[in-house]
């Protein structure tokens, strides 16, 4: 009788890094690129005006994730995108029981006393 055996991969929780920059720096840079491109297409200059800002982007990415967590910049774009104002749990609504019950005045005929602002 022999036990099975297969290969295991030590490394599963490695990032996945191209040339240093993870998938959606890569993605980012290369919308960039794209759209550089798009633009300078006719110019003189055109490899000097696609090249250059990406390079430069290339180059604050590096130095802007050193000691960061893993995809944060998929997280700060998110954060710059999303509304300013973050809840725990979504506005109550006049839907909710109680604050129907409270505008009935149904609180007074149970014995609780509702609090006004004097």
């Amino acid at each position: 009788m022999s036990l099975e055996s297969s290969t295991v991969y030590k490394c599963l929780e490695k990032k996945t890094l191209i040339l240093g920059f993870e998938v959606i720096d890569l993605f980012v840079m290369s919308v960039l690129l794209c759209l550089l491109n798009f633009i300078f297409a006719e110019s003189a200059l055109k490899i000097f005006f696609t090249f250059g800002p990406v390079g430069i982007l290339a180059i604050l990415l590096r130095v802007m994730k050193m000691g960061k967590a893993e995809n944060y910049l998929m997280h700060w774009l998110r954060f710059q995108f999303t509304p300013g104002i973050y809840r725990a749990w979504a506005l109550t609504t006049n839907k909710n029981a109680l604050i129907q019950m409270k505008q009935k005045g149904a609180f007074k005929y149970a014995g609780f006393k509702s609090r006004k602002p004097s």
